[in-house]
C-alpha cells in the first residue's frame, strides 16, 4: 500500500485535500452527508454574481475542492483514483498538476458562461480534464497502444456512468464544467503526447482561453 501511495502520490494528495476540505465543510454544515448551500457559498463555491459582479475570481479555484454531499465526494474521488493513477504513468508531475488546475479553471469558466446565476461546486471539471488528457494521449499514440486503450475505455464507461448519476441527482453539479474540463484536458494531453516539453505552450494556450472568457463575461 505504501508503495502504491508513493507511486501515485499526487493523486492521493489531491484526494486527501478534497476529503479534508469536505470534513471541515461538513463540520460547518452540521451534517456529514449533505452540505448547507450557504456554507458552500461562504467557503468559496462558484457563484456568478459574486464572481462576475464582485470580482471574486478566486472562487474558480476554491470551488474545485468543495462538494455538495458525501455521494458527490465519493464519486468524484473514485473517478480521480481511476484516472489520476494513469495520468501519473503517462505525464510528469508538473504536467499532471497543470492539466488538473487549468482544466478545472476552464470548466469553471464554462459553468459561469452557461449558468451565471447558479451555485457550482466539485472537482469534476478538473477530473474530466485529467481524463481528457489521457484520451488525448491515447489518440496521439493510437497506433501503438491498443491494449492500454481498451483498459482506458473501460474506465471511460465507469466514469461516464458515475457522472451521469452525479449530474442528474445533484443540482449544484454543472455538466458544462465537465465538458469544458474535458476539452481543456484533451488538448493538453494531445500536445504533451506529441512533445512532452510543450507544457509552457499548453499553459499559454489555456491562459489565452481564460482571458477570452474573462473579458467576455466581464463585459
Amino acid at each position: 500500500m505504501l508503495g502504491e501511495i508513493q507511486r501515485y502520490k499526487i493523486t492521493y494528495i489531491l484526494i486527501i485535500l478534497n476529503v479534508v476540505v469536505y470534513v471541515y465543510t461538513s463540520f460547518l454544515s452540521l451534517n456529514p452527508m449533505d452540505m448547507n448551500l450557504e456554507v458552500l457559498v461562504d467557503m468559496g463555491a462558484l457563484y456568478g454574481p459574486y464572481v462576475l459582479e464582485q470580482g471574486q475570481w478566486w472562487r474558480l479555484l476554491s470551488a474545485m475542492f468543495l462538494h455538495a454531499g458525501a455521494t458527490h465526494l465519493f464519486m468524484n474521488m473514485f473517478s480521480l483514483y481511476l484516472v489520476g493513477r494513469g495520468a501519473e504513468i503517462y505525464f510528469d508531475g508538473k504536467a499532471y498538476i497543470s492539466i488538473y488546475i487549468l482544466a478545472g479553471f476552464i470548466g469553471a469558466f464554462s459553468s459561469l458562461y452557461m449558468h451565471p446565476q447558479s451555485v457550482g461546486v466539485g472537482a469534476s471539471g478538473a477530473i474530466f480534464g485529467v481524463f481528457g488528457a489521457l484520451a488525448g494521449f491515447f489518440v496521439a499514440h493510437r497506433e501503438g497502444m491498443a491494449s492500454h486503450s481498451k483498459a482506458f475505455m473501460k474506465d471511460f464507461a465507469i466514469i461516464i456512468g458515475i457522472n451521469l448519476v452525479i449530474g442528474f441527482s445533484i443540482p449544484s453539479v454543472d455538466v458544462s464544467a465537465h465538458f469544458g474540463g474535458l476539452m481543456a484536458g484533451f488538448i493538453g494531453g494531445f500536445i504533451l503526447a506529441k512533445n512532452p516539453k510543450s507544457l509552457s505552450l499548453y499553459i499559454g494556450l489555456m491562459l489565452a482561453v481564460m482571458l477570452v472568457f474573462y473579458f467576455y463575461l466581464s463585459a
